[in-house]
């Protein structure tokens, strides 16, 4: 079954429309981080060890498209050396979007993420989070070794 999702996002990402598109216009009306009851992409959720049961937290995170941006420096000093411009990320987009889950909800630890879309500002991407105090997960045991770790 988990195939056929996968192949059915396929060929909503090969044909670029309807549906997502329609999504992401909604996406850029909402915050930045908004929790979501299910997974839009649920093979990719499941994959990275997702269960729809207690404990399990899933949050859409907006990160903005483009370059790092740098004040340009007070002091004279020649054009070229100004190191303004072609500043590139230490980290990916990805990690940002899962940082930024992690600060919004501190008391849960990120399990992973996946990518949903993006257009000419934005990057959508879903983080799954555990609440590693929950009994659910305390209980479960391929759940509680992976947040032990």
């Amino acid at each position: 079954m988990y195939r056929h999702i996968a192949e059915a996002w396929q060929r909503i990402y090969k044909e670029k429309a309807g549906d997502i598109t329609q999504r992401a216009i909604e996406w850029r009306k909402e915050a930045a981080i908004v929790r979501l009851e299910k997974p839009t992409k649920l093979h990719r959720a499941r994959s990275l060890g997702y269960k729809a049961k207690q404990g399990f937290v899933v949050v859409r995170v907006r990160v903005g498209r483009g370059g790092s941006v740098r004040l340009r420096p007070r002091a004279g000093r020649r054009p070229k050396h100004l190191g303004v411009v072609k500043i590139k990320r230490a980290i990916s987009s990805r990690e940002i979007a899962e940082n930024r889950a992690a600060r919004k909800y501190p008391n849960l630890k990120v399990l992973g993420s996946y990518f949903l879309y993006e257009d000419g500002k934005y990057r959508w991407y879903e983080v799954i989070l555990i609440d590693p105090a929950h009994p659910a997960i305390k209980g479960d045991v391929n759940v509680g070794r992976v947040v032990s770790s």
